[in-house]
């Protein structure tokens, strides 16, 4: 009989529990509706930003394709794309970031004109990323200094 009373006690106490749970859930859900602000927002990466990660990527490709010695392949046309896609803090675009962003081009470009020479003009692309980078946003500092082939 203990048992039984113990057990329904405790079924008591965890249904109160939960009821108390989706109580709070409800206010706050109410209280996001009433004010019009939200708990939680999803990131959404700027144009420039993408653009970026996915410059990064193809280079990882790019470097290791060089340091095995296999064909480097066409040059990306979306790379040029960096002159016009639209960035977080418009006030970024820059003359300086247009100069590092043809710099940066002009270093890419090199590396399929002239594959013999292609570590010595990725290592020139990555340079003006960095030149950039340490001027304006310094967050992916630590990971373009990887890129470089030594």
């Amino acid at each position: 009989m203990k048992k039984i009373v113990l057990l329904a006690i405790l079924v008591l106490a965890f249904s109160c529990k939960k009821e108390e749970k989706e109580k709070v859930a409800n206010e706050s859900c109410a209280k996001e509706k009433s004010t019009g602000k939200k708990g939680f927002q999803m990131y959404e990466m700027s144009e420039m930003a993408a653009l970026m990660e996915q410059m990064y990527v193809d280079n990882l490709r790019l470097k290791d394709r060089i340091i095995k010695g296999d064909t480097i392949g066409k040059f990306p046309q979306h790379f040029v794309k960096i002159h016009s896609a639209v960035m977080s803090d418009g006030k970024d675009n820059d003359d300086f970031f247009k100069i590092q962003a043809k710099k940066f081009i002009q270093a890419q470009e090199l590396i399929y004109k002239d594959p013999v020479n292609a570590k010595q003009h990725f290592n020139n692309g990555v340079q003006a990323c960095l030149n950039c980078h340490e001027q304006k946003c310094g967050g992916p500092i630590p990971r373009i200094k990887k890129l470089f082939i030594k």
